[in-house]
């Protein structure tokens, strides 16, 4: 297995580069021991020390996990696959089907906090209010099994929905999305971007990630018929839990 190409690389991620290789192609399966530090450092002729720094860029990129008295195992989890455009069609939340449900079939615990917040001066600018108004400010944190995966918070004018069921914990069938159609601001128009880069200490915490393992911010701004924005929503997801997809004709 050992490589010998791309020989200004640091032998550690030669030996990285390897074990990748290895578990793209399927040699090494979800939940399948990789060889020990010890192991690798004999077959690459290294220091164990070199072996690790590999299995720690692997871990990293959320490849692998390590335990205590164990070798290093091929994560099982199967990442979220994310359908960018079907998931926001009103066909789903217009039938009461949560956005979730569009991506994944396996169940999701999510921890909700609503408040009423001073709006964010960037928010302000997307959402186009005052930067003295207040917002709504709906926080969520999404975790599969025990694995937490997104952080989420949704900001919406605080006088479009006071008093609605976007302000409680429970928003019902259909989210968020539903209930402003309900009150005649359905969304019809959305724009996504998404960066990437490192977590700060609150998102590494969060998701329960290794602060050198990138995240994708995504924010998305929802506006209604008369093209005025209605939502501004910052997601935070951790980026070896997910896979971006966009289908869509030409």
């Amino acid at each position: 297995m050992a490589s010998e190409t791309s020989p200004q690389r640091p032998k550690y991620q030669r030996i990285a580069d390897d074990l990748k290789t290895a578990i793209e192609s399927g040699l090494y399966g979800p939940g399948d021991r990789l060889p020990a530090e010890s192991v690798l450092a004999v077959r690459y002729d290294v220091a164990e020390v070199t072996a690790h720094q590999a299995l720690k860029m692997l871990r990293i990129e959320g490849l692998v996990e390590t335990e205590k008295a164990a070798g290093p195992r091929v994560i099982e989890f199967r990442p979220i696959r994310r359908h960018g455009i079907q998931r926001l069609a009103s066909e789903q939340w217009g039938a009461g089907k949560s956005i979730w449900s569009a991506d994944e079939d396996r169940p999701v615990t999510i921890d909700v906090r609503v408040d009423t917040v001073a709006v964010p001066v960037h928010i302000a600018r997307l959402l186009d209010v005052d930067e003295s108004a207040l917002v709504c400010a709906r926080s969520r944190r999404f975790l599969l099994g025990d694995r937490p995966v997104m952080l989420a918070t949704s900001y919406l004018p605080l006088g479009l929905v006071e008093g609605t069921a976007i302000m409680r914990y429970d928003t019902g069938d259909g989210g968020t999305y539903a209930r402003l159609a309900e009150i005649g601001h359905a969304p019809t128009h959305f724009r996504e971007e998404i960066r990437c880069r490192l977590p700060v200490a609150e998102e590494a915490e969060g998701l329960a990630m290794p602060s050198e393992r990138p995240v994708m911010k995504l924010c998305r701004t929802a506006f209604d018929a008369e093209l005025r924005a209605v939502e501004v929503n910052e997601m935070t997801t951790d980026s070896a839990a997910y896979v971006l997809e966009y289908a869509f004709d030409a």
